[in-house]
């Protein structure tokens, strides 16, 4: 592919790169005053419940390989790299005293970074609660979103000087889904009411952050990661149409509103108020409506598809969401087989579409999107080179929806793919890959880049395809 050839264009210094995050790429758990998070201890107490019982001890060893990761990176074309903190790493108790092997591991990931021309995306929390905060209710505990803002203070003062696009949370959603709802996180409770609680303290820690960052005066930007799936009601009727619109506000809505308005859905209060889950306190709003975000990160894998409920709940059974909505499986749709999760492209225009409709066209990039296959090395050639065409295809058939956004001017500044190495996706360990770089895990973790990392750098050259 030349210049000349690209048919689509992105415009002039697009970020391109991957995501990742802390426990699922560093390894080294229990290594340099590093103290122990909920995946550490889960892992410790039900070892079975993770895929082929590999934990997080066992994830890329990025603490030891960062220099050579970060090489790789630089020959897959990246120009930008999203990572996570962990805060049981810098702060093993999750709060009082830091450890200064954290900072000097953080320090030299990002100096190598910027020394590789790379731009490093910091975000602060990723699914990993320190133990000893969750011992005292984790996110249920307000005492929490204190002891979180001093965390991130210490990051802001630490790495500011380099750092310049910072994240509060990615994917808040899903610690309240799995921990509290759905039971697919630790602490695998069902409960909706600390559901609430976990999720509305986890909106009021980003906005006391955002507060913290603006008062350095640092210069960079703030933001949030959201896993923004669109919600489509099973037909036009307007029960469907209904269910769809709860949906939305209970899993999307919820921290988008708060994150970019300063202001929690209406239809969720109003729900939240009828059931007797309200758990707003009025100086709080006063936070949250002043620090919103400068930067939205929008993760995109699969669209939510819903219909009206086609039976009463049990009036017995613990409050879900589910109450108000069925979920549905749309007859034909396009899956990925080995995830379970249907590939519908569009979603990605659609969530940029409603973004500069309804949020005013806020600064935002593409900070997750990507395929997990199982059983890739059947696709391995003599080289050792793994052939994934289904996921160059699958990242250019999203890409020319994101290019058409742009061209119906969407600010969406970048796109980065889950994700740059195989690394460990929680309970589903080692399942599914998704890296642009295989890691094989019986030669000492050896890394060889994929078919898609060499295509994802002429992309990256290109700045289109």
């Amino acid at each position: 592919m030349t210049k000349d050839t690209v048919t689509y264009r992105f415009p002039e210094g697009f970020w391109w790169g991957s995501a990742t995050s802390a426990t699922q790429t560093e390894g080294a758990t229990h290594r340099d005053g590093k103290g122990k998070n909920i995946w550490d201890h889960w892992y410790e107490v039900e070892p079975s419940r993770f895929f082929q019982g590999v934990g997080p001890q066992d994830t890329s060893q990025f603490y030891e390989r960062y220099k050579e990761d970060i090489q790789l990176m630089k020959e897959v074309g990246h120009n930008s790299f999203r990572f996570s903190i962990s805060w049981s790493r810098l702060i093993p108790d999750g709060r009082g005293e830091v450890n200064p092997k954290g900072v000097e591991f953080y320090n030299n990931v990002i100096d190598e970074l910027l020394g590789q021309g790379i731009e490093p995306f910091v975000n602060l929390f990723h699914f990993d609660m320190p133990m000893e905060l969750q011992k005292i209710g984790g996110w249920a505990n307000r005492e929490v979103v204190d002891a979180y803002e001093a965390y991130a203070k210490t990051c802001f003062e630490r790495f500011g000087d380099r750092v310049k696009k910072w994240f509060t949370h990615n994917e808040p959603i899903v610690p309240v889904e799995g921990g509290y709802l759905y039971d697919f996180h630790y602490p695998n409770e069902v409960d909706f009411e600390k559901a609430i609680q976990v999720g509305y303290h986890t909106v009021l820690s980003s906005a006391k952050a955002i507060r913290a960052y603006k008062q350095l005066n640092q210069g960079g930007k703030i933001g949030i990661i959201l896993n923004l799936t669109p919600s489509y009601p099973r037909s036009n009727h307007p029960a469907d149409l209904k269910a769809a619109k709860i949906a939305d506000a209970f899993f999307n809505r919820s921290f988008l509103d708060p994150s970019v308005k300063g202001e929690f859905p209406e239809e969720l209060v109003q729900i939240l108020k009828e059931e007797g889950f309200m758990p707003i306190i009025e100086e709080d709003l006063e936070i949250i409506r002043q620090h919103t975000v400068d930067l939205l990160g929008v993760n995109y894998y699969q669209p939510r598809r819903v219909k009206a409920k086609e039976t009463l709940p049990n009036p017995d059974a613990p409050f879900m969401p589910e109450r108000y909505f069925d979920h549905y499986a749309m007859p034909g749709r396009k899956m990925n087989v080995h995830r379970g999760w249907e590939i519908y492209e569009k979603g990605i225009y659609d969530i940029l579409i409603n973004l500069k409709e309804h949020y005013g066209n806020i600064e935002c990039f593409i900070s997750e999107n990507g395929m997990g296959v199982e059983g890739e090395e059947k696709f391995r050639d003599e080289n050792g080179v793994i052939h994934d065409d289904y996921r160059i295809e699958f990242i250019q058939d999203h890409l020319k929806w994101v290019h058409r956004a742009i061209q119906e001017g969407s600010n969406v500044k970048g796109y980065h793919l889950w994700t740059f190495m195989d690394n460990w996706s929680w309970a589903n360990a080692y399942k599914n890959r998704y890296g642009l770089v295989s890691v094989n895990l019986d030669k000492n973790g050896e890394r060889t880049i994929k078919k898609s990392g060499k295509w994802y750098k002429t992309l990256s050259e290109n700045n289109g395809f």
